[in-house]
């Protein structure tokens, strides 16, 4: 790889410094403790995103106790049928995980296989379709494709059941080209009925993949000038190995990381290429933008407006509000109101990322979640976090004032000016978990 997608190497006029580490963990995860701030610090750029890479860039809790936790939370949500609790399951993995990166990428292929729970009715398989996302979000993009063509709950949402042989339905088969792989431009409508032929036979039962042998057509299809008796597997194989589809996977993997306008035509198409001669290995597209010049550059940090999931619990994982944590069930409702209601996509196309994310009612929420996170108001036993004792031992004083200079290096990399910090101080007076608020409620605060 070349120019921008280089290793990122500090030099004088780009250190590694407070600011690029902090960007590393809003972009990548759900920010991070000031311990492991200063520890990627000390370690440098490649030591840092390794272990983003590997899962161990934090140790909310054991991974053994983790894991356990998380399996009795998801099955009391299936038991129950209750969504609320499902979706609280996911904001417990994002806010005491060890892997951060693993649960970014799980709410990156959720949007891109926006799949509702309003439409698939079953949360089991939408249980099951996140933990897919879970398992191959780093594994080679076919992998991933050929596990949701087999995903009970993208065939339901996708109307797949009702796609048979002379009886077709072409729903899955668009989305499969126009969202999922190749895009819009590279197919014709008869390439959409084709491969409608070719999907015939899946289907789900019960929240459970099924294939119905009686109801595939087995006879020749032509497919982006392809004949030949084309079922999903092997349809699978031709569009992962289109090199449009390298492009989309590209694509979103600088919509995810990158902030808008940072990326060029051009430097899309050479990380496009580079996948495509690595069989769409997602791992190796994810480390290469992740270790990239362009990801550490002056122009992509603070352009990356997080989204509402990252938002919350990044806030919440940075002050160490662990003991007592914020209600999971509230900070899914939170998400809901900060406009991602998480197993409930707006449509096909999921969410749109970036800028759309700010609309006034999404800002104004953001604002009064800071106000009532630093109150104390999300936890069972409503107790406030001492943020001028967690500012006084990192080594600042414990004044309105000199917490802001802590909380504005932790949550911001240091990037409000004291020009900016001054008047939010004075509107705080004495109280430091007043001023947190407010920080939090800033431009620079959305931006990563």
């Amino acid at each position: 790889m070349t120019g921008a997608w280089q290793t990122f190497k500090p030099t004088d006029t780009q250190p590694w410094d407070l600011r690029r580490v902090v960007h590393l963990h809003r972009s990548a995860g759900f920010a991070a403790t000031w311990d492991q701030v200063q520890q990627d610090l000390r370690d440098g750029p490649d030591a840092s995103v390794d272990r983003l890479l590997q899962g161990k860039s934090s140790a909310v809790m054991p991974a053994a106790k983790f894991e356990g936790l998380s399996q009795q939370l998801a099955e009391g949500a299936v038991v129950s049928d209750d969504p609320e609790r499902l979706k609280a399951w996911w904001f417990f993995r994002m806010l005491f995980t060890p892997d951060p990166l693993g649960e970014r990428l799980a709410l990156m292929w959720h949007n891109h296989f926006a799949t509702s729970n309003a439409k698939v009715m079953d949360l089991g398989a939408m249980h099951r379709q996140n933990e897919v996302f879970r398992k191959l979000g780093r594994a080679r993009f076919g992998d991933l494709l050929h596990a949701m063509l087999h995903d009970a709950a993208l065939l339901t949402w996708l109307d797949a059941p009702e796609n048979r042989k002379n009886h077709g339905n072409e729903n899955l088969g668009r989305e499969l080209m126009e969202i999922f792989t190749i895009g819009v431009g590279n197919f014709t409508e008869d390439d959409v009925k084709q491969s409608a032929r070719a999907l015939t036979g899946l289907s789900a039962l019960d929240g459970e993949f099924r294939y119905v042998p009686e109801w595939h057509d087995s006879s020749e299809k032509t497919i982006l000038a392809q004949t030949q008796t084309f079922d999903a597997d092997s349809l699978c194989d031709l569009l992962t190995k289109h090199p449009a589809t390298s492009r989309r996977i590209a694509w979103r993997l600088c919509e995810t990381f990158l902030g808008e306008g940072v990326v060029s035509d051009a430097q899309i198409s050479e990380l496009a290429s580079g996948l495509h001669e690595r069989e769409l290995d997602i791992g190796w597209g994810v480390e290469t933008v992740l270790r990239s010049q362009l990801f550490h550059s002056d122009a992509n940090i603070g352009s990356h407006v997080i989204g509402p999931s990252q938002f919350l619990v990044g806030a919440a994982r940075a002050m160490q509000m662990s003991d007592p944590p914020p209600g999971t069930l509230l900070l899914s409702d939170w998400s809901r109101r900060l406009g991602q209601d998480l197993l409930y996509p707006p449509n096909v196309g999921g969410w749109a990322e970036g800028s759309s994310w700010l609309t006034t009612r999404g800002v104004i929420n953001r604002a009064n979640f800071a106000v009532a996170l630093v109150r104390g108001e999300l936890n069972r036993a409503g107790t406030a976090p001492d943020l001028a004792a967690i500012a006084h031992r990192a080594g600042h004083g414990a004044t309105t004032p000199d917490a802001l200079l802590f909380f504005n290096e932790l949550l911001l990399g240091g990037r409000l000016p004291q020009s900016r910090l001054d008047p939010i101080a004075k509107q705080a007076g004495d109280s430091p978990a007043d001023g947190v608020a407010l920080l939090l409620a800033t431009p620079e605060a959305q931006l990563a």
